[in-house]
């Protein structure tokens, strides 16, 4: 690769200190926002970073906010420094800046990439207009286990949907420019199988096979290098007894081996610390000899690089070329970005004041948090009316404003919120709202004021579920259910016999139970962001025709966990033709879900024909088309998702029940058809074999083409040799 000429010279007039000062990120007290996080890093005063930064013993920046402060931190970077090196400036911006759209989870329930795309896009503009170059986000992680509580960050349990959301949300944050004002450069995270944490716990051990590694937990990271991204944060776990942060086959030998990955690796937040608590280095040199020699490039928060990796260099334990290589990957993204050429880009106090895009971004988070419900059950009392019904709307969530946004947001705009009632109301203003209960306690007279609420109501809707402090980082649950308090007034409002809609806020699936599980109809409503009110009311009256499917399948009791759709067969599995005993099941329940993966209503309904294949046998470079004819058999236009799921019948290595290879929306009037197609080559079946190579195996395959996991008629083809 031909290197650059100017970043070659200024690594040759580099002292050992300030190329190890560009291998450090650290908070940002030049403009500190966010104290709440991590809070022991906002000790150091604003003035100690600038002389920092003069010394040029700092490379990076991270969660601070705003324009003018931030380019007089650059200004001093290249201005006062000795060799006036920019500084990037980073922040976790995931999923909204000033504008909060739904979670990711909840996102990709859209099944739309381009969703996803667009609301990244408008969290670049609005984030660089603050002064910030660089996000951690997206997260790619794969969660196959509910309890987990950072599957909210990410696109739930299936590699071809997080794949595809990874990419887009990728091109979204960084445009079609790098070096763009608007460009806001993107971080896939946590490398990797950070979703596979042991029961759930979060931080905990990964031990994984590597075939399970490769085929379902790294998958979403090369679909993110592959759309541009240029920097991957490592993640806190370990993987089969290696700290992934210290991990040189997965940052070293795959990444920029096998991938030939150009950009750099951060450490998550003191990840390069903590592999001491891990047992896996002896104390903080040890620890800053590990993650640097194992492929970590800039270390966030621990200051352990600037502490050692001098005395490493001068005891032989790390090279100088090892030290300038990483050095060069810093530098060559910062250039990649601009910043050489223009290091004041995106820190214009101006562009940062202006609010002339304020309208078409909220019309955005409200298309996206319709677009993100999904309808689990209607049994014909959804949509309501906006006259002529009276509606109580009951809950600790109706009008609470803590719980809109989701986890990890930091900066978003809480003046331009919209709460459920708000909305609603917007559209019915006669709606009575009664909280009922308190979020985790009850409240004095809350049950008996919401019985009478009910009682005096046409239709209920209960707006229950999880707050947002029960998702995100740290948060893993044993018990995935809806609060007790709140599951005593579900009960109670059912127990008067008005229909009840349950309006769900929750960061992963749920086990629902009792009067939840049996509501006349449940929408997941997730946590939806700043117009979180105005995109429940669109379908909730019917506006909007709900369109979103589960990205995530949610399991009839919590004990399932982990749980996912595309599980492998095993010897005994449980068959509806046959008796249970002696089967793959739980003494108390089957082996499936409540609600599988994909699944998800509207308020019409649609057909599909039996799959028809183009051959029924696929010859090894050819490619096989696989069509069916949706028809809206309903009264209303309508949105479908349209599933192509794949079984490898015989292989080597035992292979899941189904396995989702593509998908599309389309959009239907009443009583139109539309014929869709997919195509399928030996590529799209291909897995690691156990001899660790990548490929597809000749046999004989079912394919169904359907409107879930759980459903289609299956049709087969047979791959040759």
């Amino acid at each position: 690769m031909t290197r650059d000429p100017r970043i070659e010279d200024l690594i040759a007039r580099m002292t050992v200190e300030e190329k190890v000062g560009q291998l450090g990120v650290f908070a940002d007290a030049v403009r500190p926002f966010a104290p709440d996080i991590n809070p022991e890093v906002n000790a150091r005063g604003a003035n100690e970073v600038l002389d920092q930064i003069r010394a040029g013993l700092v490379g990076a920046l991270f969660n601070g906010v705003g324009a003018l402060e931030g380019r007089e931190a650059q200004r001093v970077a290249v201005e006062e420094s000795r060799l006036g090196i920019p500084l990037i400036l980073g922040a976790d911006v995931i999923h909204g800046m000033r504008t909060v759209f739904p979670i990711p989870l909840g996102e990709a329930a859209s099944f739309e990439p381009d969703l996803a795309e667009r609301t990244a896009r408008v969290t670049a503009v609005e984030a660089t207009a603050a002064g910030i170059h660089w996000t951690y986000a997206p997260a790619v992680d794969i969660a196959r286990d509910q309890r987990w509580g950072r599957g909210a960050e990410g696109a739930g349990e299936d590699v071809v949907l997080g794949s595809a959301f990874a990419a887009a949300r990728v091109r979204g944050f960084q445009g079609s420019d790098l070096t763009s004002n608007d460009s806001l450069l993107s971080t896939p995270k946590h490398f990797a199988a950070y979703g596979a944490v042991a029961g759930g716990m979060e931080y905990n051990t990964v031990d994984i096979s590597e075939q399970t590694l490769r085929d379902v937990h790294l998958p979403p990271f090369k679909a993110a290098f592959d759309a541009g991204a240029l920097t991957v944060m490592s993640a806190f776990n370990d993987i089969n007894g290696v700290p992934a942060s210290a991990n040189r086959e997965l940052m070293t030998d795959i990444l920029r081996g096998e991938w030939a990955f150009k950009g750099f690796v951060v450490s998550d937040y003191t990840a390069d610390f903590e592999l001491i608590a891990h047992g896996y280095a002896a104390d903080e040199r040890d620890a800053a000899r590990l993650s640097f020699i194992a492929g970590v490039d800039m270390s966030m928060q621990s200051g352990l690089y600037a502490a050692h990796l001098p005395d490493l260099l001068e005891k032989g334990e790390v090279s100088m070329e090892m030290l300038d290589e990483s050095v060069r990957r810093v530098l060559s993204v910062k250039s990649a970005i601009g910043l050489f050429d223009n290091p004041y880009r995106s820190l214009d106090p101006a562009r940062e004041a202006d609010d002339s895009l304020r309208q078409a971004h909220s019309e955005l988070a409200r298309d996206a948090a319709r677009r993100s419900i999904v309808m689990l059950k209607n049994d014909g009392v959804l949509p309501l009316r906006k006259t002529g019904q009276r509606i109580a709307l009951i809950g600790p969530f109706a009008e609470d404003q803590d719980n809109l946004e989701g986890c990890w947001t930091l900066f978003g705009d809480k003046t331009r919120h919209v709460d459920i009632a708000t909305g609603l109301r917007a559209a019915a203003p006669d709606i009575v709202v009664v909280p009922g209960s308190g979020i985790e306690e009850p409240i004095e007279g809350g049950i008996d004021a919401a019985v009478a609420a009910a009682k005096n109501a046409d239709v209920v809707l209960l707006a229950v579920g999880e707050p947002q402090v029960y998702s995100g980082e740290a948060q893993s649950r044993t018990q995935i259910i809806v609060p007790p308090a709140q599951q005593a007034l579900v009960e109670a409002v059912a127990a008067t016999g008005t229909p009840y809609v349950i309006l769900l806020k929750n960061g992963r699936a749920l086990a629902l139970t009792g009067a939840v599980r049996a509501a006349n109809a449940i929408l997941v409503t997730w946590f939806l962001g700043s117009q979180t009110g105005p995109g429940i009311a669109d379908v909730v009256f019917g506006d909007y025709n709900p369109a979103g499917r589960l990205p995530i399948s949610f399991p009839q009791d919590a004990g399932q966990q982990p749980f996912f759709y595309n599980h492998l067969r095993t010897g005994r599995p449980e068959l509806a033709d046959q008796p249970p005993a002696f089967k793959s099941r739980w003494r108390e329940i089957t082996h499936e879900a409540l609600y599988p993966f994909g699944h998800g209503l509207s308020y019409t309904t649609f057909g599909y024909s039996a799959p028809r294949l183009s051959t029924a046998s696929l010859g090894w470079d050819d490619t096989l088309t696989i069509s069916t004819t949706v028809t809206n058999t309903g009264t209303v236009a309508g949105e479908e998702v349209v599933q192509l799921y794949v079984h490898d019948r015989v292989a080597s290595r035992v292979r899941p029940v189904k396995e989702l290879k593509a998908f599309r929306k389309i959009h239907l009037a009443p009583g139109e058809s539309q014929e869709v197609s997919f195509e399928l080559t030996r590529h799209d079946v291909a897995f690691t074999l156990r001899d660790g190579t990548f490929a597809a195996e000749p046999g004989t395959f079912h394919v169904w083409v359907a409107g879930s996991s759980a459903q289609g008629e299956a049709a087969d083809f047979t791959l040759l040799a």
